[in-house]
């Protein structure tokens, strides 16, 4: 990165502690250096890379599952009638839910690269913890670390797209092609896994083929590394330029800061935050928690194939691993589709902006909703479609096609939910879509363990019901948020002090408490 060799004339001061220093901005609003300055085509290779990474990391969450068969008689783990090897994937699941909280705000100060390297780095240490384990208790405890260190370089791919593409319409492509990889690489790790088994080695010691599902994703991912190293550079603003500051000052022994160095919080209240708003919106803010359990079912259900579908398909066609890993594949195939139709949310979306009389010009946030409702219904239909249909009697292309609703589901319940949250909570959104990330891999860790018993118990249709039903109800969501949207926004203490805007701001409280409902903005405590 270039740095100016001198300092404006006209460059904006402050004094702190006594002492007057420069602050370091950036060059004119075409600085170069300015990652929203950056080239098309390099925002898009940036793009790809990090979503390509979200990928690799998410593949290990399902592709573990395809060395049941091995790990089950070597370990002496029963898996029928509790699907006790499921608990490695609730560890990753949990290490995914809250390793975020803890070092995702960490990369505030540090920028979204360390973030990224150091994460991809313990991430593949744990895969090699992984695949030399001695017993099941290793693999419980790696997997955890590993999926902590997983979900956060996959946390902060969402943040680099932020940080290079400018306004609601740069990033609406971005923005889906993030959305598809966050589902398929989770969804294509059991291709993946059933893919690598069918290396033919002994079934026990170091070239068992549960082994070489780890082997395989080691030696990529390390190749991968210094791949990554060459094409991504810092993409936070505040970052580059505190950098560039320390090496004006090291070179010209002025007092030059950036912004960012004087106003920074400690790193112990950056935590406290991390961990005490979500906590607290969990608890207080009815969208974020009926949202939560909206996307954290639809994620359970991502989670739950993996082994209901070895267990369904298996019973009903006699599919072995490779051919249910094949067939889950119909979930990314939904996701494409998803992704192919979420153009049509965007336009829909932005030209919401001429009908909003609470902030003219600006999308309404409930725009974000149009697509996701049909999407959750569909989702519901899915799973009627997959209970009802896996059976000798029908072909097994009918209900995959329903795994392939369910996807398409999935896809638009999350990235219905994501920029809901984003743009309902503005300044406050990492935290609302931190709550939404705990619940939902909360609910990918545990609601699966179920999985077995109920396809057992009820049946395969009665099963797909169940979860269909309880899809419906969670429907209900997103249309209560479509028409009284306006008015739970202004009944909601985060909502109302979250705008950049600090007149807006003003606005909103005077106009809210003119109603006799004088509630306080929901952050000052935190």
């Amino acid at each position: 990165m270039s740095v100016p060799s001198s300092v404006s004339e006209d460059k904006e001061t402050r004094t702190v502690n006594g002492k007057e220093v420069e602050i370091h901005t950036w060059d004119g609003p075409d600085d170069k250096d300015n990652p929203f300055n950056w080239s098309p085509t390099y925002k898009w290779v940036v793009t790809v890379t990090v979503c390509f990474v979200s990928i690799l990391t998410g593949l290990p969450a399902g592709s573990y599952g395809s060395g049941n068969d091995w790990m089950s008689p070597l370990w002496n783990v029963q898996n029928d009638p509790f699907p006790n090897l499921y608990w490695a994937t609730t560890s990753w699941n949990m290490g995914a839910a809250l390793f975020p909280l803890l070092f995702v705000p960490l990369t505030e100060n540090t920028g979204r690269m360390p973030g990224y390297f150091i994460g991809y780095i313990v991430f593949e240490l744990f895969l090699f913890g992984s695949a030399f384990a001695n017993n099941f208790a290793t693999i419980v405890v790696t997997r955890f670390f590993g999926g902590g260190a997983s979900s956060v370089a996959i946390n902060i791919v969402g943040g680099s797209i932020s940080d290079i593409w400018k306004g609601d319409k740069a990033r609406s492509l971005p923005m889906s092609l993030f959305g598809f990889t966050s589902v398929a690489g989770i969804a294509l790790g059991p291709f993946v896994g059933s893919a690598i088994v069918q290396i033919r080695k002994p079934s026990v010691g170091l070239e068992s083929p549960w082994r070489w599902i780890y082997y395989i994703q080691i030696i990529y991912n390390a190749a991968l590394i210094p791949v990554f190293w060459l094409i991504l550079r810092e993409t936070r603003g505040d970052v580059v330029l505190k950098k560039s500051a320390q090496k004006l000052r090291k070179e010209t022994g002025r007092a030059i800061y950036a912004e960012s160095e004087l106003d920074k919080p400690s790193v112990v209240e950056l935590l406290k935050v991390s961990f005490m708003r979500p906590t607290k919106m969990l608890v207080s803010e009815p969208v974020v928690i009926f949202f939560t359990l909206w996307i954290s079912f639809a994620w359970g259900i991502l989670f739950l194939f993996f082994s209901s579908v070895v267990q369904t398909f298996g019973d009903s066609y006699g599919f072995g691993t490779f051919q249910t890993g094949l067939v889950q594949l119909a979930i990314t195939v939904g996701a494409v589709i998803g992704t192919l139709v979420n153009p049509l949310q965007d336009w829909m979306y932005l030209r919401s902006a001429g009908k909003n009389d609470e902030r003219p010009g600006k999308p309404i946030p409930e725009a974000r909703l149009y697509t996701s409702i049909p999407g959750s219904l569909l989702f519901t239909a899915g799973l009627f479609i997959y209970g009802w249909t896996c059976r000798p009697s029908v072909h097994w292309i009918v209900p995959a096609i329903g795994i392939t609703i369910v996807g398409v589901g999935i896809y638009s319940i999350y990235m219905g939910v994501v920029n809901y949250l984003t743009d309902a909570y503005e300044k406050y959104a990492a935290s609302a879509l931190s709550a939404a990330s705990l619940g939902r891999n909360s609910f990918g860790a545990f609601l699966p363990l179920a999985s077995g018993q109920l396809f057992s118990t009820l049946g395969f249709g009665w099963a797909g019901s169940l979860l269909g039903f309880i899809g419906l109800a969670l429907s209900v969501v997103p249309v209560v948020l479509l028409f009284k949207g306006k008015e739970i926004r202004a009944r909601s203490p985060f909502m109302l002090d979250s705008t950049f805007d600090s007149e807006e701001e003003a606005g909103r409280k005077n106009s809210y408490s003119k109603k006799g409902q004088g509630r306080s903005g929901g952050e000052s405590e935190v």
